[in-house]
C-alpha cells in the first residue's frame, strides 16, 4: 500500500539558513506575494472535499474527531472490545515531536496548492519563487499575544489574484466552514456551522466569534504568557519537565511547553478549547508552528537534550497503554517513507523537514556553543527584557518602579489591545519582569563576600486531575479582590494568570484520554510581576512576601464557557506557593535557580489549597 510521505515543502531558500524560514504571521502579512498565495492555498484546502484525507478537514481530524484512521495507520479496525483510540500523544514525552511532522504535513500541502496557483499568474517566475519559499507561518504569542486582525477580526482580506488585480476574498484564517458537520461531533459543535473562537453565547446554536473579547483576554495575559515562556526556555532543563504537563518538573517551578500550549488553546476557546475538534480551526497550525519554534529555541540552549524514555500515559490506537516510549517510537500516522514512520530522533534538525526559523539564520549550526550563546542572547532580548545579561540590570532596581499592566477596561479593538500591551511595557523597559523574565530585585542579600546577589522568584503551583470535570476548564490565580461576575475575571486588575485543562469532549472514544482518568496535570503561574506592581512591599524575602500572599492570593475555577465552577467539584485541586532563589554568576547566559522552597502554609486550610501545612 502506498502512503503519503511527509517530506516537507520543497525548494526555495533563505540566505544564511539551511532551509526557507517560517515567518511570524505579522511578517508574512507584509510579504504580499507569499501572503496572497498562502490565503489562496488555504482556500483550496478548505474546498477539498472533507472525505479526502488531504483536505483541511482530513488533516485537522488527525488530532481528534472523527476518529478515523489516517493513511491506514493502526490497522484496519479498532481493537476488539474497545473504541477507536486515535493518535493523541498529549501528556507524554512525545507531545512536542509528534506535532512536528504533523505541522510539516499541513505545510507540505499548503505549498503544493501554492505551486499550482502560482502557475496561473502571468509572471510565473516571480510567483513560483514565492511559492517555493512559502512555509507555514507561526504566531509568536509570547511577544504578540493578540494576533493581527487578519487572523482574528477580518472576515475578508485583500490579496493579489492571478489576474494581477488586488481582490477582496473571504478570509480563511478567520474560520473554517464545515461541509457538512460530521455526525461524530458532540454538542455544541454539532450545530456550529463554522469554527468559532471565544463564542459570545457558548451553549447556543447561534453562537459567534467575539473578536474584541478574545483580543482583550489575550492582551490581559501578555505578561503571564511571556513570563512562562521565558522561564520555560531558561529554567527547565530536562525533557520530561519540558515536554508535557504531567507532574515531575524537577524543581524548576516553571511551566512545560505543553502547559503553555494548553493555556493558548483555552483562551482562544471554541473548538480550539477542545482537543477533539481543535485541529479544524485555522489558528491551530499558527499556534503549533510557534510551539514547534519554541522546541527549536529550547533545544538550542540545551544541546544534547532530546526525547527521553517515559510512559505512554494510557497509549493510543498504535501505542499500548502500558508501553514505554522514547526517541525511537513511531510518530504515527506520519510516514517518513512508504514503509516507515517518522521517529523523534529524526526530527532534531528542522532542516530534515525543509524549514527553518529566522533566529537561526547565519549561525554555524555545527558549533553548539556558538548557537547556544546566540540563541540565549535572543531569548533574553525577546522574552527577558533585553540584553545578554539583563539580570544585572535588575539588581539596581527598586520595587514598584512602574507597571506593565495593560489597560483592561472595555472591549479594545485588536490593534489597540496589542498597542496597549506594548506601550505599557515600553514605559518601564528597565523592569525585567515587564517582558516576562525574573522579577527585579528589592533586596541584596549575598551568600558571602563577593558572591552574586539573590533574587526570589515567586510562583503558584497548580495540580489537578485533568479529566475530573469531564470538560475543559481553567484555574485562575488572582492577587487582590476577585470580582463576583466570572465574565470579569480574566480582565480584572487582580488577575495574574491561569493554568488550563485541555480536555477532550469525546474522551470516551480516545484510549489515551479514557485511560488517563486519574492523570494529574501540573502548571505554574508566575507571581513576581504582580507582587511588584500591587504589593508595595520593601522586600521579596519569604518572611515578607508569604504573609502578603496568605492574605491576598486567591483562585477560582472557570469552565470553558466562562462560567464559575465550585471548588468542591474539583476535589483534586491543590494550589501551593513556591519561592525560588535566583543568582547570576559571571559568564552565565541565564539566571541560575537554587532549590525551590514550598510555602504550604500560605494556602493550607482553604478549599483547593495545600494538603499539608508545612
Amino acid at each position: 500500500m502506498s502512503h503519503v510521505v511527509i517530506t516537507g515543502a520543497q525548494g526555495g531558500s533563505t540566505q544564511g539558513a539551511v532551509a526557507p524560514n517560517r515567518l511570524e504571521i505579522n511578517d508574512l502579512i507584509k510579504n504580499q506575494d507569499q501572503f496572497s498565495l498562502y490565503i489562496q492555498a488555504l482556500i483550496a484546502l478548505f474546498k477539498t472535499p472533507q472525505s479526502n484525507q488531504l483536505s483541511h478537514f482530513g488533516v485537522g481530524g488527525i488530532h481528534g474527531l472523527p476518529y478515523v484512521q489516517w493513511e491506514g495507520s493502526g490497522g484496519t479496525s479498532p481493537v476488539q472490545g474497545s473504541q477507536w483510540g486515535g493518535y493523541c500523544t498529549h501528556g507524554s514525552v512525545l507531545f512536542p515531536t509528534w506535532h512536528r511532522p504533523y505541522v510539516t504535513l499541513y505545510e507540505q500541502l499548503l505549498q503544493q496548492h501554492a505551486l499550482v496557483i502560482a502557475k496561473r499568474y502571468q509572471d510565473q517566475q516571480r510567483w513560483l519563487s514565492a511559492a517555493q519559499n512559502l512555509r507555514a507561518p507561526y504566531w509568536d504569542w509570547a511577544t504578540n499575544s493578540v494576533p493581527p486582525p487578519e487572523v482574528i477580526a477580518l472576515q475578508t482580506v485583500d490579496i493579489i489574484t492571478p489576474d494581477g488585480n488586488t481582490t477582496t476574498v473571504q478570509n480563511p484564517l478567520y474560520q473554517y466552514p464545515f461541509n457538512p458537520i460530521d455526525p461524530s461531533f458532540p454538542e455544541p459543535y454539532s450545530y456550529w456551522q463554522t469554527t468559532i473562537r471565544h463564542p459570545d453565547n457558548p451553549d447556543s446554536p447561534d453562537a459567534s466569534t467575539d473578536s474584541d473579547a478574545l483580543a482583550q483576554e489575550l492582551g490581559s495575559l501578555q505578561n503571564d504568557i511571556t513570563s512562562s515562556t521565558y522561564n520555560l526556555l531558561t529554567r527547565v532543563t530536562t525533557w520530561p519537565a519540558f515536554s508535557n504537563h504531567t507532574p515531575g518538573d524537577g524543581g524548576s517551578s516553571s511551566n512545560s511547553l505543553e502547559a503553555i500550549h494548553d493555556e493558548i488553546h483555552g483562551i482562544v476557546g471554541g473548538q480550539m478549547g477542545d482537543p477533539a475538534v481543535a485541529g479544524f480551526d485555522p489558528i491551530f497550525f499558527l499556534h503549533h508552528c510557534n510551539v514547534d519554534r519554541l522546541l527549536s529555541l529550547w533545544s538550542a540552549v540545551h544541546p544534547g537534550v532530546w526525547v527521553s524514555k517515559g510512559p505512554a500515559e494510557g497509549g493510543t490506537f498504535t501505542i499500548p497503554g502500558n508501553a514505554s516510549i522514547d526517541a525511537s517510537s513511531s510518530l504515527t500516522p506520519f510516514w517518513e517513507s512508504p514503509s516507515k514512520y517518522w521517529i523523534s530522533s529524526q526530527t532534531t534538525a528542522t532542516g530534515n523537514l525543509k524549514y527553518s526559523y529566522p533566529e537561526f539564520n547565519n549561525l554555524d549550526l555545527g558549533n553548539t556553543n556558538a548557537v547556544r550563546a546566540a540563541i540565549g542572547q535572543y531569548i533574553n532580548q525577546q522574552y527577558g527584557g533585553g540584553g545578554a545579561s539583563p539580570f544585572q540590570t535588575l539588581l539596581a532596581q527598586s520595587p514598584g518602579a512602574g507597571s506593565a499592566q495593560a489597560p483592561l477596561g472595555g472591549a479594545a479593538p485588536v490593534r489597540e489591545a496589542v498597542s496597549a500591551v506594548k506601550s505599557a511595557a515600553a514605559e518601564v523597559p528597565q523592569l525585567f519582569h515587564s517582558r516576562g523574565g525574573p522579577p527585579h530585585t528589592v533586596q541584596k542579600p549575598v551568600y558571602g563576600k563577593g558572591a552574586p546577589n539573590v533574587v526570589y522568584d515567586w510562583t503558584s503551583r497548580i495540580h489537578f486531575k485533568k479529566y475530573e470535570l469531564g470538560t475543559s476548564f481553567a484555574v485562575l490565580i488572582f492577587i487582590g479582590q476577585v470580582p463576583e461576575d466570572p465574565a470579569q475575571w480574566r480582565t480584572c486588575r487582580s488577575y495574574v494568570g491561569s493554568h488550563h485543562a485541555f480536555v477532550n469532549s469525546a474522551a470516551s472514544q480516545c484510549d489515551n484520554c479514557r485511560n488517563q482518568a486519574d492523570l494529574v496535570a501540573e502548571g505554574f503561574v508566575h507571581l513576581s510581576s504582580a507582587i511588584a506592581e500591587r504589593s508595595g512591599l520593601s522586600s521579596y524575602e519569604p518572611n515578607v512576601v508569604a504573609p502578603y500572599l496568605k492574605e491576598n492570593l486567591h483562585w477560582r475555577i472557570q469552565a470553558s464557557n466562562r462560567t464559575a465552577v465550585e471548588t468542591s467539584r474539583l476535589p483534586s485541586l491543590e494550589v501551593t506557593v513556591v519561592s525560588t532563589p535566583l543568582t547570576h554568576a559571571p559568564g552565565e547566559i541565564f539566571p541560575v535557580p537554587g532549590e525551590a522552597q514550598y510555602h504550604h502554609h500560605i494556602t493550607y486550610g482553604r478549599p483547593g489549597g495545600a494538603r499539608q501545612q508545612a
